[in-house]
């Protein structure tokens, strides 16, 4: 098997080409539906967010599969293959678990060190769980990758500003607004970027945030769960959207719905300046917006030129990815061998027992105390003699050469893997 990663971000396409893949919660499970229809994908995830969309396969094929999941994603987006394909990246093997590493611990952020990602990830794992379309390969990649993403936080500091995409959007508000304290908010959706901009907001010190949302109770937990401050926070349905906006001075779009919800015509000209944050894709808020005077639209496309921190806590970030991908690969490689190892141990365990019958037959005078004594000492004999060829037999079997070692060794010893008894008794057990 194969694994890979096709997929398309804000590194390889305009964000006009994102806003068309940008999937949901429903649009995910459809594309899990067609990607595992494939008969070159065993298991798979999809990870959908603000600024990529990208499927984890375990795959029999390479090319098949690639295809396959391309077509899979140029139907999700309504963009014909060709089209799509322009804008594709694929990663395979150490590549691709690089890759999974690095998108986890906010590397391959728009915002370096975002920390969003991890519960996204955590989110695309569960999702294709649901499904039913995960196994032990794709299982094991996710839950490593999470465990690295935690681990690049609380080893470095490239979280430690809890830098994201909505914080620097606010702070390219504050910019154009002169400052945020005293100034009136509004955020349209109670998902997960909402909670980062109420947070957000209270710390820069506006006077008041009102939070519009479809379903009235997700906007009024939202307000609940909120750290006491000096700001005054208030809960609203879509119906009262157009008073929301009218009184505030930074809008905050974040919904993730199938279509535009901030029109034209909720935004009246006013001569003061207003900020509207488009952070969603598909767009929340429809682009004519930027022609109301007074009201300027910022999306992701004009954020994407945030400079990347290149600091001694990214740096020591790159050396936990490569390093815990270096210890996957390996890892993967001597599972991989591990019916050969059991095989073998199951060979030799049988001979023993053979050995062991004749013995009892050859000397009846033997009693009970020295026969188990001679097989013990057997027993010990044969794991020493196994256990130098085993250990070896894991540790080449990342090294180019490690998959001729372990037919060698096949061959050698007639092993036929797909027919392994259980061990008898463990080579542990020999040492009690």
């Amino acid at each position: 098997m194969t694994l890979i990663v096709v997929g398309v971000s804000h590194r390889s396409a305009p964000f006009g080409v994102l806003d068309h893949v940008a999937l949901g919660e429903s649009g995910v499970q459809t594309l899990l539906d067609h990607v595992v229809a494939s008969d070159h994908v065993a298991e798979a995830m999809a990870l959908s967010t603000c600024n990529r969309v990208e499927v984890y396969a375990d795959v029999d094929r390479f090319h098949g599969a690639v295809d396959d999941i391309g077509a899979a994603l140029a139907k999700e987006s309504g963009l014909p293959v060709a089209e799509l394909a322009q804008h594709l990246y694929v990663h395979y093997d150490e590549r691709a678990i690089h890759h999974v590493f690095s998108v986890a611990s906010g590397l391959d952020s728009m915002v370096v060190g975002e920390s969003q990602i991890l519960g996204q990830v955590r989110l695309a794992l569960r999702t294709a769980q649901e499904v039913g379309v995960t196994g032990r390969t794709i299982n094991e990649l996710a839950q490593s990758a999470l465990r690295v993403g935690k681990r690049v936080q609380s080893e470095t500091t490239i979280h430690r500003h809890g830098a994201s995409v909505v914080s620097v959007a606010l702070d390219r508000a504050a910019e154009v607004l002169g400052g945020l304290a005293g100034r009136r908010a509004a955020i349209v959706g109670a998902g997960g970027m909402a909670t980062l901009a109420i947070s957000n907001l209270q710390a820069a010190g506006v006077a008041g945030i009102t939070i519009a949302n479809r379903t009235l109770s997700n906007a009024e937990q939202l307000v609940a769960a909120a750290e006491p401050s000096g700001t005054r926070l208030a809960a609203v349905d879509m119906s009262e959207l157009g008073s929301a906006l009218a009184d505030a001075d930074v809008v905050v779009a974040c919904t993730g719905a199938s279509g535009t919800i901030i029109e034209v015509e909720h935004i009246q000209p006013r001569a003061t300046p207003r900020v509207l944050l488009d952070l969603a894709l598909p767009h929340d808020i429809a682009t004519e917006v930027a022609e109301v005077p007074g009201a300027m639209r910022i999306d992701l496309a004009a954020l994407a030129d945030v400079s990347r921190r290149h600091s001694d806590s990214e740096s020591a970030a790159v050396a936990i990815v490569d390093a815990e991908t270096r210890a996957f690969v390996a890892a993967q490689a001597a599972a991989s061998v591990e019916p050969i190892v059991i095989s073998l141990r199951s060979r030799a365990d049988g001979i023993l027992e053979r050995e062991v019958s004749r013995l009892r037959l050859r000397l009846p005078q033997l009693d009970d105390a020295a026969a188990h004594e001679v097989e013990r000492a057997m027993r010990r004999a044969m794991s020493s003699l196994l256990h130098t060829p085993t250990v070896r037999m894991k540790q080449m079997a990342a090294d180019p050469d490690g998959e001729r070692f372990t037919d060698a060794v096949r061959a050698l010893f007639d092993l036929d893997p797909a027919a392994v008894q259980v061990i008898s008794t463990p080579p542990e057990a020999l040492d009690d």
